[in-house]
């Protein structure tokens, strides 16, 4: 049953901070016959990015695992998008920008998942004097990176609402916390620079917030079970806190799901905010623990994480050792005798992103951002890490194998 507690705190026309989320940064083009909202059009955007496809191939938890049955970054999305959809229809929000805000919400995940984003984040404040975080990285890859083709066939890049933008830039669900609200500010995004340090400017962003966390820790138990990381004493410890704070009797990611979604419905309002209920906040923090403890430091995943540090290093070291200011595009048209794939997909990217060869970004009726003086190292350096940051897992492995191979 539907309750609408929030229904006069959505986002509509009717709410004062309407006109600030419906806010590009550009102007988008018009079609005379649309008959989508503003945050459909995001959604559809998004959806239809590169920038989403990728997710598909890209690490939840478990690296490049060739299980079909083991959650993707993808299909986490889709689980936000699916727990935010149920709780913002039930009470009463904006159900087109929540779906806009999940689909997009981890959008600037690199390959291999949280690790990837470390290894990343040492490499990017080390040669490129900033940090990266991938709540940072998905406002910044749908401003700068994305790209979607004009009526007239144009790359241009996505230019999505401040609403969703937020949205995606502070949707951080790692962090401990209960009594969820909007923060009234409107803000230049971009002055953020680290996880949860402002709340999201809509109520359907902080569902998308409680969603992510919502989605993911069953669905990683189930993984754990299919992987047979988890034995049989650590089962039993799980299926006893479980039923000892929600009276769960099997380990199952839907009735888990259901559990706390339904109490998060029955307990919040716009008092209180986005609220658990004490037993169940509890067991959302218990089962967090127990996943630290259990399953993210897993033996088998510290190997992987070797693993995909020596993939990443690898590939960065490889291009930024290719810089010569003067030669660079002769330098990677020459390389492609050695690693073919690689030249050949870096030099694209940047014939896209900087300033290396104007002519052919406009030949290539490119419309998009330049982001990358590459007369500068330090862009230089950045642009390298944006470029591994965008590879799915598969094909960072790919490339790594170029390089090593003879």
């Amino acid at each position: 049953m539907k309750n609408k507690k929030f229904n006069n705190h959505k986002i509509t026309p009717e709410n004062p901070k309407w006109d600030n989320c419906i806010k590009r940064y550009d102007h988008l083009y018009d079609r005379t016959d649309d008959i989508r909202s503003e945050f459909n059009r995001d959604y559809n955007r998004i959806l239809h990015s590169q920038l989403y496809r990728r997710l598909r191939h890209k690490t939840q938890v478990f690296f490049a695992t060739k299980n079909d049955h083991i959650c993707t970054r993808m299909e986490h999305v889709n689980h936000v998008a699916s727990v935010s959809y149920t709780i913002a229809n039930n009470l009463g929000f904006n159900t087109e920008l929540t779906n806009a805000i999940a689909i997009g919400h981890d959008l600037g995940h690199p390959p291999f998942g949280h690790e990837g984003e470390s290894i990343l984040n040492k490499l990017s404040l080390d040669y490129a004097g900033q940090k990266f975080w991938h709540e940072g990285n998905g406002i910044y890859v749908c401003d700068n990176i994305g790209t979607l083709p004009s009526p007239e066939g144009f790359q241009q890049n996505l230019n999505l609402t401040y609403g969703v933008r937020d949205g995606i830039v502070s949707h951080c669900g790692e962090i401990d916390e209960n009594h969820i609200k909007p923060r009234n500010e409107y803000i230049e995004l971009y002055g953020m620079d680290r996880p949860s340090q402002y709340q999201p400017y809509t109520w359907e962003a902080c569902v998308v917030k409680i969603s992510d966390k919502i989605s993911f820790l069953g669905r990683d138990i189930e993984d754990a079970i299919e992987l047979r990381l988890l034995d049989k004493k650590q089962l039993l410890k799980l299926r006893t806190l479980i039923h000892d704070f929600a009276n769960i009797h099997t380990l199952n990611n839907t009735i888990l799901m259901h559990n706390l979604i339904t109490d998060l419905c029955s307990n919040s309002s716009p008092e209180k905010g986005l609220v658990l209920s004490e037993d169940h906040l509890k067991l959302m923090n218990a089962v967090k623990e127990f996943n630290h403890e259990n399953i993210y430091n897993h033996p088998r995943l510290l190997y992987y994480k070797k693993y995909s540090s020596l993939i990443i290093n690898t590939l960065f070291e490889t291009l930024g050792n290719m810089y010569d200011q003067n030669n660079l595009d002769s330098i990677l048209k020459n390389i492609t005798n050695i690693f073919p794939e690689l030249a050949r997909s870096f030099h694209s990217w940047l014939i896209k992103f900087s300033n290396l060869d104007l002519k052919e970004h406009k030949r290539k009726k490119l419309k998009n951002k330049i982001i990358y003086d590459i007369r500068s190292k330090k862009d230089y350096n950045k642009s390298i890490i944006d470029f591994i940051a965008g590879m799915t897992d598969n094909y960072a492995i790919k490339m790594y194998h170029e390089i090593i191979s003879f």
